[in-house]
């Protein structure tokens, strides 16, 4: 296992020692004005500024470490399909159509996705494809359902129900019941997408700032946001900070809460294997997911390891070769090259957290789990809205989030009690 750290997260990834060059970008020198500043130098706030810039707009983004220190360089590369929230409830609690404008949302997503590394032409290792795999038998009613709703009312076709042994064939495990498969989808090297998103955003115009932590922000007719090596005065300001925050708004606090999430990468696996023929991302029924998928060189990359407190845990290898066992136990001695894991930011509801806590100062956060295609749209559709192309982030701004109960004391405490019940309950 790699004993190197990114300044912010534990263990050095794969992803940083297959992307290639990753460009460096300035510090902050002195103080600026621009029309519109961002913290946060991830998928979110990337997309936010490459989309600014290109209509024009004069932006600045700051990021406190390196682009691709935190989740949107190290997650699991998965693009996923619809929201994070269940169908089923969501379509509840909120009715067809609501669900389904939030559906379409997510489709749109993934055509923009994969259009931005089209246009800008940077490579980010896309393959299609994603099994949803059952871990429990009593679960197969519910997803049946769901998909016969998506094929109808959906008009989405590209998702069908898997049986127990196909379902067993296309993973090469027998760990298993049934579940679904989604050609509509797939899965990419997130750190390569990064790397492509900064230098488009560059490339149109954005101020890149990296190594710049913002200290605090303030209005007087226009924002202040210090930092560590000046201040940027601008009309707007957007955080897009997501699991790293670190409390900067009580908004933020109480709204949006970090986890901390853990992958491991195989050396290049035999053929012979039999593991995932199909090249297909797998992310299966627990309620602390088991993600994982074959890089293009063949390497199994495993993630499912969580800790919920703000300590880092010891020996993530071993965590994580015992899940790899459990499916596969043919890789039970198969070496783990890479283990690595940083921060990841939930909602109560499961849904991006999408605000303008004053009027000029947006926040999007709390992706859970499809920041890869989400975070990147959210932060367009801020971008459209601020030049007045669109308002679709209207339908994110008008969910329901509701904050993790607890206050400032117990947030913290509670959280830990709830996500660690859930996670025994995966085990029994």
């Amino acid at each position: 296992m790699q004993s190197e750290n990114s300044p912010i997260s534990p263990g050095r990834s794969w992803y940083e020692d297959s992307c290639g060059e990753r460009a460096t970008y300035p510090t902050l020198d002195g103080d600026r004005t621009v029309d519109v500043a961002i913290v946060g130098g991830g998928f979110c706030g990337l997309s936010t500024a490459l989309h600014l810039a290109a209509n024009g707009t004069q932006v600045a983004l700051i990021e406190a470490h390196r682009f691709g220190d935190g989740a949107s360089g190290r997650n699991g590369g998965q693009m996923g399909s619809g929201q994070r929230g269940d169908l089923l409830d969501l379509e509840k609690q909120m009715g067809f159509e609501r669900s389904k404008a939030l559906w379409d949302m997510a489709e749109d997503a993934k055509s923009s996705l994969l259009g931005i590394a089209d246009q800008f032409g940077f490579d980010a290792d896309y393959q299609p494809g994603q099994l949803s795999p059952l871990h429990r038998k009593r679960f197969e009613a519910d997803t049946r359902e769901e998909v016969e709703i998506l094929n109808g009312r959906y008009n989405y076709d590209a998702v069908e129900y898997v049986e127990a042994e196909d379902m067993a064939q296309r993973l090469g495990s027998n760990a298993y019941f049934g579940g679904t498969a989604d050609r509509g989808t797939g899965h990419i090297h997130p750190m390569k997408y990064l790397i492509g998103l900064a230098r488009a955003a560059e490339k149109s115009g954005a101020h890149l700032l990296e190594n710049t932590a913002a200290t605090g922000i303030e209005k007087n007719g226009q924002f202040q946001l210090s930092t560590t090596h000046g201040t940027i005065t601008a009309d707007r300001v957007v955080l897009a900070l997501n699991g790293y925050h670190e409390d900067f708004t009580p908004e933020l606090a109480s709204h949006v809460m970090p986890i901390q999430s853990f992958i491991g990468a195989t050396v290049p696996l035999d053929k012979d294997t039999g593991v995932l023929p199909g090249g297909e991302a797998v992310d299966d029924s627990r309620f602390v997911v088991r993600y994982f998928r074959k890089s293009k060189d063949n390497r199994l990359l495993f993630g499912g390891r969580e800790a919920y407190g703000k300590s880092r845990p010891g020996d993530i290898e071993k965590a994580i070769r015992r899940q790899i066992t459990e499916i596969y136990p043919q890789l039970a001695t198969t070496e783990i090259t890479h283990a690595w894991g940083g921060n990841v930011a939930i909602t109560m509801p499961r849904l991006p957290y999408v605000r303008e806590l004053q009027p000029g100062l947006w926040t999007a956060g709390g992706f859970s789990g499809h920041g890869v295609m989400m975070s990147n749209f959210t932060g367009r559709m801020i971008a459209e809205h601020f030049v007045g192309k669109s308002d679709r982030i209207e339908l994110l701004k008008e969910l329901k989030i509701s904050g993790f109960p607890g206050g400032t004391l117990f947030r913290h405490p509670l959280k830990i009690l709830a996500l660690t019940w859930y996670a025994m309950l995966d085990r029994i």
